[in-house]
């Protein structure tokens, strides 16, 4: 069969006529209608697979972490989303109170709880209810007592070698003038070369106004620097108040510098005949984290719930207090780290903000962690570190706290109330431990 259009007919020069016809047969009509719907058959498949691809890659990966602890079917945990607060404070709060009960104000801004349906309005912290009567004890539980806690372990400070350097005043200039000359017996940081790489960060306290560092020598444990220093504007009546204030580190490609240690040497009150002479100093090397242990680490007020119907875990970050003095100044600028594990695995983190220059700080931070589906609270647990931030050395870590159904204590009977009441907010003081 062929199918023609009509004939067209085109004459020439010549006069003669020239006859053109268009015929397409039908098994060419039918090739090229199959070869379009595979083509856009095809084409489907390859988006529909590209799409289910790209949406099952992050829950394949958390598949597989929770498949380690697994021995029979995998669970698919949810990707858990940080939630912004929006009030500043809690109503219906239960909190337990702290074995040093001390009540102070929320002030301070914070983020409340946006998704908590019941928490619809704020209630000051003196109409939250405490706990009443006494817990149970849980077999095998050997929690310290409140005076065994308060004990100071006092321990040894490990040697860290010794900082040498000079100072000198000119009244009539109103200079203070100070030499770093080195530093001997540092310990070692880098362990393929069992050296460091020592360099000195001094500033003037309290008003840390003046900040100056040394150059970095390489592969040394005994470097020599001899720098000179010299701040301006500063008066005869600065200098019996002023402080020097010495960080001793150790340079680190990689990371942030390894703090070896610090020296605090107050200037002494000298009449300015000996001032304006050169005073050679030598001092010992202290580490920052004898100060923690001395003061301790202070509390930290952490609310818990569990919504089993939608496997979430909320944490509400609320405030800390007596945390130890990490600056001569005596404050710090905490944060908290907060860490989702499951079967000893940290599978979600979230952090807060940074509170500046403060013992005390108030965070008023939710937090929303997917828990394993129709598992419960037996498998996981939570791990928060406590960190004084700093701009130019490595954070500090001044506590964590873990709370789980193994981790004993006060935290563990934590955790089984919140168990055991579900969609129930519950607030509790834990010690910050080392």
């Amino acid at each position: 069969m062929k199918i023609s259009d009509p004939m067209m007919i085109y004459p020439t020069k010549n006069g003669e006529k020239i006859t053109s016809a268009h015929e397409v047969t039908t098994a060419t009509i039918v090739g090229i209608c199959v070869g379009s719907i595979l083509a856009i058959f095809t084409f489907a498949v390859l988006s529909y697979y590209c799409y289910r691809r790209r949406a099952s890659r992050e829950t394949r990966e958390l598949t597989a972490i929770f498949k380690k602890g697994l021995p029979r079917e995998p669970l698919v945990p949810r990707k858990s989303k940080p939630v912004r607060s929006a009030s500043t404070g809690l109503s219906g709060v239960k909190e337990s109170p702290s074995p040093t009960i001390h009540k102070s104000s929320s002030d301070g801004r914070g983020n409340g709880l946006s998704l908590f349906r019941q928490l619809a309005t704020t209630v000051p912290e003196d109409e939250i209810m405490y706990h009443v009567g006494q817990r149970k004890t849980i077999d095998n539980d050997k929690t310290p007592t409140f005076a065994e806690e308060k004990e100071v372990t006092e321990e040894k400070p490990t040697k860290l070698g010794k900082l040498h350097f000079r100072f000198k005043y000119i009244k009539e200039k109103r200079e203070l003038l100070v030499t770093i000359v080195g530093c001997t017996d540092l310990p070692v940081k880098d362990l393929n070369t069992g050296t460091a790489d020592p360099y000195v960060k001094l500033q003037l306290l309290p008003e840390k106004q003046h900040k100056v560092k040394t150059r970095v020598l390489r592969k040394t444990l005994k470097p020599v620097y001899d720098e000179d220093f010299t701040f301006y504007g500063i008066n005869s009546s600065q200098v019996q108040t002023t402080t020097l204030h010495f960080i001793v580190l150790s340079f680190d490609r990689y990371s942030r510098d390894d703090v070896i240690g610090e020296v605090i040497y107050p200037l002494p009150n000298l009449e300015d005949e000996m001032l304006e002479k050169q005073n050679t100093v030598e001092r010992e090397i202290s580490p920052r984290s004898l100060k923690i242990r001395s003061q301790g680490r202070g509390e930290l007020l952490v609310s818990l719930c569990y919504q089993p119907a939608a496997s979430r875990l909320t944490v509400v970050i609320l405030k800390a207090r007596k945390l130890p003095k990490l600056d001569v100044t005596g404050l710090c600028n905490p944060y908290v780290k907060i860490y989702l594990m499951y079967n000893k695995q940290r599978i979600a983190k979230k952090k807060t903000l940074v509170k500046k220059r403060t013992l005390d700080p108030v965070f008023n931070e939710s937090f929303i962690f997917e828990a394993p589906y129709n598992e419960g609270l037996e498998n996981i647990s939570l791990e928060l570190v406590v960190l004084d931030w700093d701009r130019v050395t490595k954070n500090e870590v001044i506590g964590r706290l873990n709370i789980g159904s193994k981790t004993g204590g006060t935290t563990q009977q934590h955790w089984a109330d919140v168990s055991h009441s579900p969609r129930r907010q519950i607030a509790e003081w834990h010690k910050l431990q080392e």
